[in-house]
């Protein structure tokens, strides 16, 4: 069965959370990993109450990408107004709430606490059960919002800091078929928009500039692993500075566009080859997309095209594809890799 008994922190009542709970479940989440400050109220795992996110992009624009310290310092400055805007676009009072649920990890540490330490306030003060969530299976969970999606299925999971292939058996149970040996996609593509002098953020406007140029125009190599599920982009990363140092010394104008679309072509097609084998292997016809870099538009178009051949395919709507807190609610709901203890601590690596 999919449900949890959780203890509030102060009468020590039994509140059951979950799909088989018997009652509708209110969860007010808080996510704060990196640099986003994000408060969301959600209603049994999918229908959004409220959403909202401060984001700190300008703030590090000028830094080239995220300072921890700073990120910590946005996130204190930021952190009581969100959680009093998330009650207020929902019209909701906390006695109205479940449980309150924050980012234990991974993420930054100093980001983390200032999150998970607000939920654990709320949560005693209001004498409701506080759930620690993983990030990584929250942005899994972002395909449940506002969708009838149900397991099993496979998921791509594909961030700045992540990137794995796994079998969700059901809600509570997951298995990772395969994952990166070295760079996270979403680090790939950020190192190679500043090998061409693109602005932070560098995956957005690398995506960007693809769509101009010529996805054949330099052929890049793909890695061999033991795992054929797993990745690697260290390689493709130094093939892609071996490349445009050559093209330095051949053009006076260095082809940005086709560059881009020729990085692009070779990691989404990986991505999508792999995800797919892994998803026939184990006979899965449903197929979600999760983290930030899916909402890149030639990985969602890639996959997208599977719907012809009979797959269904998920994919969260962009502002849930970025990191926000109604994806930490539901999966805070949905209780994979969640804690109920106000003895739970932060943690910056799996």
């Amino acid at each position: 069965m999919s449900v949890k008994e959780f203890k509030t922190p102060v009468s020590e009542k039994t509140v059951l959370i979950g799909p088989d709970s018997g009652t509708d479940n209110i969860i007010f989440a808080i996510e704060s990993s990196c640099d986003e400050t994000a408060a969301a109220i959600v209603k049994n795992g999918r229908e959004v109450l409220s959403n909202v996110v401060a984001s700190q992009i300008k703030t590090h624009i000028e830094f080239g990408g995220v300072v921890p310290e700073v990120a910590a310092r946005e996130h204190l400055e930021a952190i009581n107004l969100v959680i009093s805007q998330a009650f207020e676009q929902s019209g909701l009072k906390p006695e109205n709430i479940t449980a309150f649920a924050a980012t234990v990890g991974p993420g930054l540490v100093g980001s983390l606490l200032v999150g998970m330490n607000a939920g654990k306030a709320l949560a005693i003060a209001h004498d409701k059960p506080f759930i620690g969530v993983n990030h990584l299976n929250a942005h899994v969970c972002a395909n449940y919002l506002n969708t009838d999606l149900k397991p099993p299925f496979v998921a791509l999971l594909i961030s700045g800091g992540h990137t794995q292939i796994i079998e969700v058996k059901s809600f509570l149970e997951q298995k990772i078929i395969g994952e990166t040996i070295d760079d996270a996609i979403g680090e790939a593509y950020d190192k190679v928009a500043r090998l061409i002098d693109l602005p932070y953020p560098g995956g957005v406007n690398l995506d960007k500039l693809a769509q101009t140029g010529n996805p054949n125009a330099y052929k890049l190599p793909e890695a061999k692993l033991q795992n054929e599920f797993d990745f690697s982009f260290s390689g493709l990363k130094t093939a892609s500075l071996q490349l445009i140092q050559r093209l330095k010394k051949e053009n006076e104008e260095l082809p940005k566009a086709d560059i881009a679309a020729s990085f692009q072509e070779n990691v989404t097609s990986t991505l999508f080859k792999k995800t797919k084998k892994a998803a026939d292997n184990i006979n899965a016809k449903t197929i979600a997309l999760a983290g930030g870099v899916a909402a890149n538009s030639e990985i969602r178009k890639k996959f997208f095209n599977l719907k012809d051949k009979g797959y269904k395919i998920y994919a969260p709507e962009m502002k849930y594809c970025t990191d926000n807190a109604s994806m930490i609610a539901s999966s805070a709901y949905f209780l994979a890799n969640t804690t109920g203890s106000l003895d739970v601590e932060v943690f910056s690596r799996m």
